[in-house]
């Protein structure tokens, strides 16, 4: 498959699996895990075993330092979310805590209960690649200390 071809089938995928499985409603602060849009874009880029730092997670996200420091102060204190890392400050990495991957599933922009309905489509072996091949995406998708200022589309 050529990377054009990659690109045209994604495009043409994504909008068929959100259609099917997004939520029909929005969750805002005042939902039970009191996640902003903001917080859940936050929530989703982050990963229980590999740190990230605050500054590479705001360029990553196009917003400013202290905009996601506050958020993170939030998110910490509902639980979601770890510090590990050095004493100094400025290399102190973030985690999703358990409680945080509950409340991405509580808040996501896919449904739970459609999701499933359209997973159950699919042979046992299905699952498995589309899962996987997902989680690949998503992987190339993250923030890592090797990534430009910008996104390009080279």
């Amino acid at each position: 498959m050529t990377l054009d071809r990659a690109v045209a089938a994604i495009q043409r995928a994504y909008p068929q699996i959100y259609y099917a499985c997004h939520t029909r409603h929005v969750r805002g602060r005042s939902s039970d895990v009191h996640l902003s849009p903001r917080d859940s874009q936050i929530l989703v880029h982050l990963d229980p075993a590999r740190p990230l730092s605050v500054s590479l997670l705001a360029r990553h996200l196009g917003l400013s330092v202290s905009t996601v420091s506050e958020a993170l102060t939030k998110l910490e204190r509902y639980g979601y979310v770890g510090k590990r890392g050095a004493a100094d400050r400025r290399r102190v990495g973030v985690v999703l805590l358990p409680k945080g991957v509950r409340a991405i599933q509580a808040s996501s922009v896919l449904e739970s209960g459609r999701l499933r309905a359209v997973l159950r489509r699919l042979p046992a072996s299905g699952l498995l690649h589309v899962t996987r091949g997902l989680a690949r995406l998503a992987r190339a998708c993250q923030p890592s200390l090797a990534e430009k200022d910008r996104w390009s589309d080279a």
